[in-house]
């Protein structure tokens, strides 16, 4: 006998103390669904979100949906057989309707350096940006040369790498963010003084959700090579760390 399989369903509504529009987001996240289809799921009436899950895949969607306020239950599936399914379609137009919204939804997610969506762990944030700082310093050598060609040559080199820089850290630091479930809009706290001297350390500390969030999926695991890379940028900022306060203790000329 085989093992049964269940479904998700969405009973319309989201779960008390949830706004409608925070469930919707979060509904189209996890569906990987347009807000069109999503809006039209929120009728009042049953949907079956997913369906041919095993126990565990369902009851995993089942605690990930509840917990971002959206009102669904497990159900047992009914095999039906395909002449009485299509008799019951005809004879009962007020049904509950049957929807495929997307696929199952992955493991991980898809990951993008050059992308405001998904989601990126601390380990791969610190590597991404060891990278992306190594890219930098060639860009400003070469600007450099420029420099001493043209100024003005010079200064258009170096805005573009320095714009080219910023942006792709923005980029980073909001998938980090995301991965926290937090708005990517708070990367701007980087800007705020004071408060730019202990966010970029909490982004860089604080471990991700382990389940999907409204942001997607999880990162995939992080390879020996990523993990290599982080553990790098760490033994470079401590050593730069180190070397300054050194420099800072041996300087010879006196305090102002």
């Amino acid at each position: 006998m085989s093992s049964p399989l269940y479904k998700i369903t969405f009973l319309g509504n989201p779960l008390p103390g949830t706004s409608v529009q925070s469930a919707k987001t979060h509904l189209a996240a996890f569906l990987k669904a347009s807000p069109a289809t999503v809006d039209a799921l929120f009728s009042g009436r049953q949907v079956a979100l997913k369906r041919n899950l095993t126990r565990k895949d369902a009851e995993r969607y089942l605690q990930q949906l509840r917990d971002s306020g959206i009102d669904v239950h497990l159900e047992e599936e009914r095999s039906i057989p395909p002449a009485e399914s299509h008799q019951q379609a005809d004879e009962s137009p007020y049904a509950p309707p049957r929807v495929n919204v997307g696929g199952p939804l992955p493991d991980y997610g898809e990951l993008k350096v050059l992308s405001l969506r998904g989601r990126i762990g601390r380990v791969r944030y610190l590597a991404w940006t060891f990278v992306l700082v190594l890219l930098a310093l060639p860009a400003l050598f070469v600007a450099g040369i420029f420099m001493g060609v043209s100024e003005g040559l010079g200064w258009v080199a170096m805005i573009a790498a320095g714009a080219t820089f910023m942006l792709v850290s923005v980029q980073i630091g909001v998938q980090r963010l995301h991965d926290l479930g937090w708005s990517g809009w708070l990367w701007l706290l980087n800007l705020v003084p004071v408060v730019n001297s202990v966010f970029p350390l909490l982004m860089a500390v604080i471990p991700g959700n382990r389940e999907a969030n409204r942001y997607g999926p999880p990162p995939p695991p992080n390879s020996g090579a990523v993990k290599l890379l982080a553990w790098m940028w760490i033994v470079m900022l401590l050593v730069a760390a180190v070397a300054g306060s050194l420099l800072g203790y041996l300087d010879p000329r006196p305090a102002a």
